[in-house]
């Protein structure tokens, strides 16, 4: 998406609120099918508000942070897939009769305009085809919008640290990519992803290999963090540690349960509410698996709470379940640690130039 050129690998680099997630991966074509396996893999957590709501506020310090992984990891490859999300992005499935691929391509504009709730002068227009019935006539057309601000920002930061964005993508897109990597034998169910991020939530509700619905909600880690930071008057850091499970100032973890639990609540709420959306459109659909990824999505409790409130299994994502890697260099224990962390990272390392 947002890309050109020829199909070469890409570093999938995850511009985060609260860190640099970076994926590297070698493919290798075996018996008719695409193997992957991990070259590199870093982690760079970010300053408190050096990244707010997907708005780089601080370019010179992720620039920073990202030539250190860079450095750090001997990454010679200079081409990039990274992605946006939040307020910056559009994403709509749209139905329109059959056409030409010349006459979609002619009419996609003014179809943005009648469906993207961004200006059309301030934004990157793209489009991808998910569906057709010659039968019908129809075609279904998932189009995305994304604000030409932040993508420039994006930009900048990673060509100041001397790298190329050869991909711009969609988290909640990305988050998919890895999904249908990993998860083939969910490819016919109706699956709901949910990356909670530091500040933003990318909720994606797939079925066979099709986005029925992608929503992104500003509610993330850092607002659970915020109501104990207020309740106990803390720092961000010393709050952020008692989220973690650590004893802060004299304070138990287990003082901070209700308030974690109105965070459960308020993500519950929003999850409810993008399920209400799809059944709109899709009566025949329910929600068969929620997979959770993110920094937040190990949360104690969560799983079993989402699971209780849905009435269907909830797992943590694993974007490393069908990807090789040499154990005498990522150890098995830490990369299942942090795998649902790596979740959007993989799916963008998973993109090539030109798709």
């Amino acid at each position: 998406m947002f890309g050109m050129g020829k199909k070469k690998n890409l570093v999938g680099l995850d511009l985060g609120s609260s860190a640099i997630k970076l994926v590297e991966l070698s493919s290798r074509a075996k018996k008719h099918e695409e193997v992957y396996e991990l070259t590199a893999l870093g982690y760079e957590p970010l300053p408190h508000q050096a990244i707010v709501e997907g708005t780089i506020m601080d370019s010179t310090t992720v620039s920073d942070s990202i030539k250190k992984l860079f450095a750090e990891l001997k990454i010679r490859n200079n081409n990039v897939a990274t992605s946006i999300s939040g307020s910056a992005v559009s994403i709509k499935k749209i139905v329109l009769p059959l056409m030409s691929p010349e006459e979609l391509e002619e009419s996609i504009q003014w179809e943005a305009k009648h469906h993207i709730s961004l200006p059309i002068e301030d934004v990157n227009l793209d489009y991808f085809i998910v569906n057709t019935s010659p039968e019908q006539g129809k075609m279904e057309i998932i189009l995305t919008a994304a604000r030409k601000d932040r993508i420039n920002l994006y930009t900048t930061a990673i060509i100041q640290a001397g790298r190329n964005v050869s991909l711009m993508d969609i988290d909640g897109l990305a988050l998919q990519n890895a999904f249908e990597a990993n998860y083939e034998m969910y490819r016919d169910r109706v699956v709901i992803l949910i990356n909670i991020g530091a500040s933003v939530t990318n909720i994606n509700i797939v079925a066979g290999g099709t986005p029925l619905l992608v929503r992104d909600v500003s509610l993330g880690g850092n607002y659970f963090t915020d109501l104990i930071q207020k309740e106990f008057s803390l720092t961000f850091e010393k709050a952020e540690s008692l989220k973690r499970g650590n004893s802060v100032d004299g304070i138990s973890p287990a003082v901070i349960q209700p308030l974690i639990q109105i965070g459960f609540n308020d993500l519950r709420r929003e999850i409810a509410q993008t399920i209400d959306f799809l059944k709109l459109s899709y009566t025949d659909k329910r929600i068969e698996r929620i997979i959770l990824s993110g920094g937040s999505a190990k949360l104690p409790g969560f799983q079993s709470f989402l699971g209780k409130e849905f009435d269907c299994p909830v797992e943590l994502f694993n974007p490393f379940r069908n990807i090789h890697f040499n154990e005498k260099l990522y150890d098995r224990d830490f990369l299942m640690e942090m795998a649902p962390v790596f979740g959007i990272a993989v799916g963008l390392a998973l993109r090539k130039i030109g798709d």
